[in-house]
């Protein structure tokens, strides 16, 4: 399978992990609808490096935890042509502890990083024409399959999400394959710094190198459509420790 001339949607395209796996759809060949938040600076800025190597790229802002606004997402990203792929990258990500965890966090984290990417995905097989297929790619974190106390309600979500992953490659089957990509120390947080001791339980003592992740997210979208349900690991063995 070719990503060539395909059109796939990414969210929380504009910025940090986002923006490489956008960039490493459009150097395989594909064509990027480019969705942000807030960051319109960031994606106009990701739209023009990806129209720089040749590649299609479109802009579509959306408040993800506004499920009004996620339910336009998928129609006007198929006005630019017949959608291929979805990418469930956006997420937010606080230090939550289960005392610090108001009901309005839980909510939050809840409808971005869970229940929109279930519309989304909804809408997506809804609108596959007849006899095409497609692909959905999950962004999870190793914490998923081993929730622990910290980052309450986000690794509550990503544990959610995983689950959500497998009963949708049942459910979209055969025509969708959907799978995650299982994330551990990429990039530092956003806002502050990592902590001192991140790589200590991880076996391969090194982040992971960004085209990494890329290179990952390319193998779901152009690899074996026999391939569902599996969450791939990009962690340097996290999980298993």
């Amino acid at each position: 399978m070719s990503l060539d001339n395909k059109l796939v949607l990414i969210t929380g395209a504009a910025r940090r992990v986002g923006r490489q796996l956008a960039l490493a759809v459009a150097r395989a060949g594909g064509d990027v609808v480019i969705h942000h938040g807030q960051s319109q600076a960031d994606a106009q800025s990701l739209c023009e490096e990806i129209q720089a190597l040749g590649r299609n790229a479109y802009l579509l802002q959306a408040d993800l935890n506004d499920p009004s606004q996620v339910g336009t997402l998928i129609p006007h990203a198929s006005e630019h042509g017949h959608l291929f792929a979805l990418v469930n990258n956006a997420a937010i990500f606080e230090t939550l502890s289960w005392q610090s965890t108001t009901l309005e966090a839980w909510n939050h984290h809840l409808m971005v990083n869970l229940s929109a990417p279930f519309l989304l995905s909804q809408a997506f097989a809804r609108l596959l024409p007849t006899g095409e297929t497609g692909r959905i790619v999950n962004l999870l974190d190793w914490r998923a399959l081993r929730p622990g106390a910290d980052h309450l309600p986000y690794t509550i979500s990503k544990s959610a999400l995983a689950a959500l992953t497998h009963s949708l490659a049942i459910a979209l089957a055969p025509h969708i394959s959907v799978n995650g990509l299982a994330l551990g120390a990429v990039l530092p947080p956003s806002e502050g710094v990592a902590a001192p001791n991140i790589l200590k339980n991880v076996p391969a003592g090194r982040w992971a190198d960004l085209d990494e992740v890329g290179q990952a997210l390319l193998f779901l979208l152009e690899g074996p459509a026999y391939i569902t349900g599996e969450i791939i690991h990009i962690d340097g063995g996290r999980h298993l420790v």
